[in-house]
């Protein structure tokens, strides 16, 4: 199931959602369906055109992805229910690292898939929401030679800055629960500090992994 998440979460949010912050500025609020279909085959030209990315180049992807991508997360969300009831025990200081250096992992751990994106086609499903809805879900498929398609749903809510993506469900598995349980079990070992301590390191090895500069809550520098 990890697998899965690496190569397809952020790779797809990428192409679906670098385009929302010109789109959203027109006159005409779009439906969240029709907007990431509209965005989706002009941001794959960009990606399928980008020689840095399709050279590996990890700091160049995570440049478009701090400028494209994250602004249309709710990292705090993601954060909160992906640590699930033991959230409400951090102090509020406690809170903002782990939402940050759960962001970072994100980034990191995801980014390089960016750079293997080849040619797989993306086909939309119905999606059935109501013009007055603030939740919905966005249903997509990922169709590659020769493997049986993969679905990717996209769970949105609207806020007041617009709609923002607060899980991935990558064949039925939701991305945020799929971190619940290891979650859960470094805070059992070692407490909130335990968990934060162990994201923060995780990001430290994925930047040096990566060849990236950093600063000490696991950030590029």
């Amino acid at each position: 199931m990890n697998r899965l998440l690496n190569r397809f979460f952020l790779p797809l949010l990428c192409m679906m959602f670098a385009g929302i912050l010109s789109a959203s500025a027109a006159t005409d609020v779009k439906a969240p369906d029709v907007l990431v279909k509209d965005v989706t085959n002009e941001v794959l030209e960009i990606v399928r055109a980008d020689k840095a990315i399709q050279s590996g180049d990890t700091q160049r992807v995570i440049e478009l992805v701090d400028a494209k991508v994250l602004p249309h997360f709710d990292f705090r969300r993601m954060t909160m229910l992906a640590v699930g009831r033991d959230w409400r025990q951090a102090t509020p200081e406690q809170q903002d690292r782990l939402t940050e250096a759960f962001r970072t992992l994100l980034v990191r751990t995801y980014s390089n898939a960016l750079t293997q994106y080849r040619d797989q086609r993306i086909e939309f499903r119905p999606s059935r929401f109501a013009s007055a809805d603030t939740r919905v879900q966005i249903r997509t498929e990922v169709i590659q030679t020769g493997a049986q398609p993969v679905g990717i749903d996209y769970m949105l809510e609207k806020r007041d800055q617009g709609w923002k993506v607060f899980d991935v469900i990558v064949a039925g598995v939701s991305l945020v629960t799929n971190y619940r349980s290891s979650f859960g079990q470094e805070i059992s070992r070692g407490g909130i500090d335990g968990l934060i301590k162990s994201l923060e390191e995780r990001n430290r090895s994925l930047a040096e992994q990566h060849g990236l500069q950093q600063g000490e809550d696991g950030r590029k520098a």
